[in-house]
């Protein structure tokens, strides 16, 4: 109701107190169901752990604990600063950052619904009437003429519509949820990024080491082409060894070179990874004397409370269990509080006068009577929502459970791998000494020694592989666990397990050394 050139009836205040507090006790009941962790058994210990971990408690979600330079167990101060310009400069990083900005954007947004909507305006507003047969250009007042006025207004309003119901309540529980998800995501992106490099950074460091390995073995190679060389000048041996010693220089060479172009993408990937053109990049090669680091494994619910994919498609969960109260809240009827004043007249020198004074005040309840069933689909909508988010959740700890499980298999079937390989490689160390010891004695030909020799060094070659692989498998492990351990309990008391690592004399510590390449004398 607007009443002009009236004081403001302060005789109301009281009843709209009790209104107000009435509001208040309405507004502390939300509709919705309140969120529930999805159940969720995990089990007491993994599978292909060599210790047992009794003990289950049930995860809670530690994704934002800080997990400290994880990849500084790899001791290399190359990697180290790697790393470090990855932190800083990598842009999937970026654009996952600025997408958790948006979400907090959108929490600041839906927060913005506990608050009343306050405005103002001033306006003219010039209208007329059709007159008589008097001049179109009389004024207001004329006889017989148009009828025209001025309307000049100066208002201001406030609205409010009470969260009776819950529905803001919910949607910013959905909204912060959606926030935190997006905010994991964050941390599983820089995850994974600093795992791709790590991988790409030891990868490459194996190529250097088999590139150090086959030029040492080319230049034996050569000696040894010269030394069979001359002995056929001198009526030793025949052209047949000469051509065997070639082809065992040219085809090692040929191997050599091969590696440049896998050490060259792996150069490349690291480049992209810290967000720098490749062209840009250049990483000389370097001793390889990375060791296995000693991982702590512990129970199989703290890896969900570290990994921030599993918190990320939890956190979703509880969003879409909050969609829920915000759709079922549309059944229930909407209340608004609301005001208007200012002041309004036809003359503009009186425009700020009491008589030119109005006000409204009251409230306003709307309810939704009939909608062909719209209302129910939303609900059943969220609700189906939420149910494939809680089966995504599920699914999402049931792969990072099966991760760490393939990845302990695999470090441990590799360990075993590795102490097979390295008595394989002993051996064929031994036989190509042997075989040297026949050659040099004239009891066998060049071709001999050329297949011992090229065993010896496929052996070599397969140690290093093997190497390589045990440690990107720990990278791989390392990730699947969550990222790093520090700040986290349990992991240095009887609840944490060291992941599989090079035992002395089973496995190299470093990398193993070029197998001595043949360097037959002449003959007397």
């Amino acid at each position: 109701m607007i009443r002009n050139a009236q004081p403001f009836p302060y005789a109301i205040l009281p009843r709209a107190g009790a209104v107000l507090a009435l509001c208040a006790v309405l507004s502390a009941c939300a509709v919705g169901p309140d969120y529930q962790r999805p159940a969720l058994d995990v089990g007491a210990d993994y599978k292909e752990g060599q210790v047992e971990v009794p003990g289950w408690k049930q995860a809670q979600p530690r994704d934002e604990a800080d997990r400290g330079q994880w990849w500084r167990v790899y001791d290399d101060a190359t990697l180290n600063e790697l790393v470090d310009r990855l932190n800083t400069s990598n842009q999937t990083i970026a654009q996952a950052e600025a997408n958790y900005r948006q979400a907090l954007g959108l929490v600041r947004g839906a927060r913005a619904g506990f608050f009343p909507t306050v405005g103002a305006g001033a306006g003219l507003t010039r209208s007329g009437s059709g007159g008589g047969s008097g001049s179109s250009s009389s004024t207001s007042g004329g006889s017989g003429g148009s009828n025209v006025s001025n309307q000049y207004s100066l208002t201001g309003n406030v609205s409010w519509e009470l969260d009776v119901w819950g529905r803001v309540r919910r949607s910013v529980e959905s909204s912060e949820a959606s926030a935190a998800a997006s905010q994991a995501d964050l941390a599983a992106t820089r995850l994974s990024a600093q795992a791709s490099l790590v991988q790409a950074y030891l990868q490459l460091r194996v190529l250097d080491e088999q590139k150090r390995l086959l030029d040492a073995t080319v230049a034996a190679y050569e000696k040894s082409l010269q030394l069979t060389q001359n002995r056929y000048n001198v009526g030793v041996v025949g052209q047949s060894d000469v051509a065997v010693a070639r082809t065992q220089v040219e085809s090692t060479r040929a191997q050599s070179i091969d590696l440049d172009w896998q050490r060259g993408q792996y150069e490349h990937a690291i480049a992209v990874l810290m967000g720098q053109a490749p062209s840009h990049f250049t990483l000389p090669p370097a001793a390889f004397n990375v060791q296995l680091p000693q991982i702590p494994v512990g129970l199989p619910s703290e890896l969900l409370e570290r990994r921030p994919d599993v918190a990320a498609a939890e956190r979703r969960a509880a969003a879409a269990n909050a969609q829920i109260g915000v759709a079922q809240a549309a059944w229930f009827p909407s209340l608004t509080l609301s005001a208007d004043g200012g002041f309004r007249n036809g003359q503009f020198a009186d425009l700020l006068t009491a008589p030119a004074r109005f006000w409204s005040l009251g409230p306003a309840l709307a309810m939704t009577l009939f909608d062909g069933g719209a209302r129910q689909a939303q609900v059943e909508q969220a609700r189906a929502s939420f149910d494939a988010q809680a089966a995504a959740y599920r699914q999402a700890a049931l792969v990072g459970l099966r991760e760490v499980e393939d990845y302990l298999i695999q470090l441990r079937v590799m360990e075993n791998e590795q102490t097979v390989q390295r008595r394989a490689l002993e051996a064929a160390r031994e036989s190509l000494r042997l075989i040297q010891n026949q050659y040099k004695a004239g009891l066998v030909d060049y071709l001999s020694v050329a297949v011992v020799d090229a065993t010896a060094l496929n052996n070599e070659r397969s140690a290093l592989s093997l190497y390589g692989n045990r440690l990107v498998a720990s990278v791989n492990l390392i990730v699947a666990l969550g990222g790093g351990w520090d700040g986290l309990p349990g992991t240095q008391g009887a609840a944490a397990q060291a992941a599989p690592a090079a035992a002395p004399g089973t496995a190299p510590a470093t990398a193993p050394a070029p197998t001595a390449a043949p360097a037959p004398a002449a003959q007397p």
